[in-house]
């Protein structure tokens, strides 16, 4: 994964110190192994990220702060994975959840009525919690774990790519 690719989109610690709302958890902005981008932290980020984006809870983004503090992988990598859920893939992403787990806990599935409302869910809740729960748990955990194999091993690609062509360049080089 190209390292000056990621630093042009994540954001700079500096300004996210001078931010005056952000005061309280500058301890955690300070860190700098939460800001490095190596194979490591890049691929951990993508986990912590991709598993509390597919999870049905509130604050999802301070999840991926703790587990990003946990891992010390990189904090605005994985909270900023968590808006793949955002409020127009979010009905999508957890009905997709919550067939997965019916289909785990092998129950019938719900159908979807032709327009989801609040309303709706609050009245299936309780039929719908433990196959969305089963459901998200399982996607949260494969989409984590794939997604920090794939970083890894676009990195990997990446980096054994430089290197030949670093070896094609010199190679060039001495004979001429």
């Amino acid at each position: 994964m190209p390292r000056r690719f990621l630093q042009r989109y994540l954001p700079h610690p500096d300004a996210l110190k001078r931010n005056r709302s952000l005061r309280v958890i500058e301890p955690l902005i300070s860190d700098a192994s939460l800001w490095m981008l190596s194979r490591r932290s890049v691929a951990n980020a993508f986990m912590v990220g991709l598993f509390s984006a597919l999870l049905p809870i509130p604050f999802q983004m301070l999840l991926a702060a703790f587990g990003a503090w946990l891992l010390r992988c990189n904090l605005p990598l994985s909270v900023g994975l968590v808006w793949i859920t955002n409020p127009l893939t979010m009905p999508l992403i957890y009905y997709g959840n919550y067939r997965l787990g019916s289909w785990l806990l092998d129950t019938p599935a719900r159908e979807a009525p032709e327009r989801v409302s609040t309303r709706w869910v609050a009245e299936q809740a309780m039929d719908i919690l433990p196959a969305l729960t089963i459901g998200s748990l399982v996607s949260a955990l494969i989409a984590g774990l794939l997604g920090n194999l794939i970083i890894r091993l676009i990195w990997r690609w990446h980096v054994s790519r430089n290197w030949r062509r670093r070896r094609r360049r010199r190679l060039r080089f001495r004979h001429r």
